[in-house]
């Protein structure tokens, strides 16, 4: 990310750091992959403490521990361009993705405490056809959050909860062509360490129904590390470079509700993402080079917008042992077509999802889930792209093991 931010003045690395829906991973479970994050007002496991803390009030009282392994393909994105000839096709990306989720018992009356540690954004997108990758040779990104949360019942059917989002982020950038004014380069790293907070409130007014809120703050990720720049293949900058960007807030409205053995629950989720104007990078000493300057050092203006998406998932208790599910979700993409860029060809996606959990002993549930963002075909205009981005899309494989205790 760090990287992400101070390479990018005219390329949009950056932006993809930020990216709603090709950047946010909302898939941090076993049901989360297999329901497609519609896991949050019926949310019943050690996943609570990250969907919905909430909810733990309301789990049996003793140990709950969910670990989960997510297996992430990015298939190749195929760009054609309009005429010019730089046309080209992004490499296959493979990622191993772990989550931890654990609720202790009710230590004191009503309250309850939970913690996770999830990947809850990530990133790769590289390019060796000359033209995109004179912006994103490479672009990986890694986010890690731990988050402990607690959580206290009003009373029967009324339950609050919150907890600290302790953000680690860390990225790598790379690009290396010629845009008319010789070649130039980059190389940049860089991590952070950021905080903010997440709130939700769970209501029962039925033993059917479940509703529920829940606010992600918003995370200014201010990233530092190393930078270095070339021109005509002579090293112009070696030195700190820095970077500021609101990982923005997220709030989700939920409802479900169970009829016998199944629970339909629907979720509209709301991400600020308006909050990123532009991208400014800092640099340790003034850059003379007027061609780097133009390159990596002018502020880009992102204009991103607030984007919605909305999530259905579908719930059965097939028997004791074996639980069905399902889930579908619309998302919309944030960035306009004047910030779209080889980074992140990002656009509106449908996502199909589908999972199982099966109950081997009463304290041990393992399972499996798939799921398949089907991003639309998409066309932009502007200073760095004419053309036509498909292809883009994500397949997660998620397999999972809760223990009770």
């Amino acid at each position: 990310m760090r990287q992400t931010m101070r390479v990018v003045g005219m390329s949009m690395a950056c932006a993809a750091v930020l990216q709603a829906s090709g950047y946010k991973i909302p898939e941090q479970s076993l049901k989360g992959t297999a329901l497609g994050a519609a896991n949050v007002a019926a949310v019943n496991g050690a996943d609570a403490n990250y969907y919905n803390p909430a909810n733990m009030v309301w789990m049996d009282n003793a140990y709950h521990v969910e670990g989960a392994l997510t297996y992430i393909n990015l298939p190749k994105v195929k760009f054609a361009n309009s005429g010019t000839g730089a046309d080209g096709e992004s490499k296959v990306e493979h990622f191993l993705m772990p989550s931890l989720h654990v609720v202790t018992p009710e230590y004191y009356e009503n309250w309850r405490f939970g913690f996770s540690t999830v990947a809850p954004g990530g990133l790769s997108k590289r390019w060796n056809s000359p033209y995109q990758k004179t912006f994103a040779e490479e672009f990986t990104l890694r986010i890690i959050e731990a988050n402990p949360t607690a959580a206290y019942k009003i009373n029967d059917q009324l339950a609050l909860g919150f907890g600290v989002r302790m953000v680690y982020t860390d990225g790598v950038v790379k690009s290396d062509g010629n845009l008319g004014f010789g070649a130039a380069k980059r190389d940049l790293t860089g991590d952070s360490i950021d905080y903010g907070y997440n709130l939700a409130l769970a209501y029962r007014p039925t033993s059917e129904l479940k509703l529920a809120a829940t606010y992600r703050s918003k995370v200014d990720l201010t990233v530092k590390g190393d930078a270095k720049l070339y021109h005509l293949n002579a090293l112009q900058y070696d030195g700190s470079a820095s970077v500021t960007i609101p990982l923005p807030a997220t709030l989700a409205l939920a409802a479900a509700y169970t009829m016998d053995k199944t629970t339909v629950e629907l979720v509209y989720e709301r991400v600020y993402w308006s909050a990123y104007k532009n991208l400014d990078f800092n640099y340790g000493s003034t850059i003379a080079n007027p061609v780097l300057v133009a390159m990596f050092d002018n502020p880009s203006a992102k204009n991103w917008k607030d984007s919605n998406t909305y999530r259905l998932g579908i719930t059965h208790e097939y028997s004791d042992k074996l639980t069905l599910m399902a889930g579908y979700s619309y998302d919309e993409t944030p960035v306009p077509d004047s910030s779209l860029g080889f980074e992140l060809p990002d656009a509106d996606a449908q996502l199909y999802s589908f999972g199982f959990s099966y109950k081997i002993r009463p304290d041990i549930t393992v399972g499996l889930a798939y799921l398949y963002s089907d991003k639309k075909v998409r066309s932009v205009n502007n200073t760095y792209a004419q053309g036509k981005f498909t292809g883009s899309g994500a397949h997660l494989v998620t397999t999972g093991i809760t223990y009770r205790f």
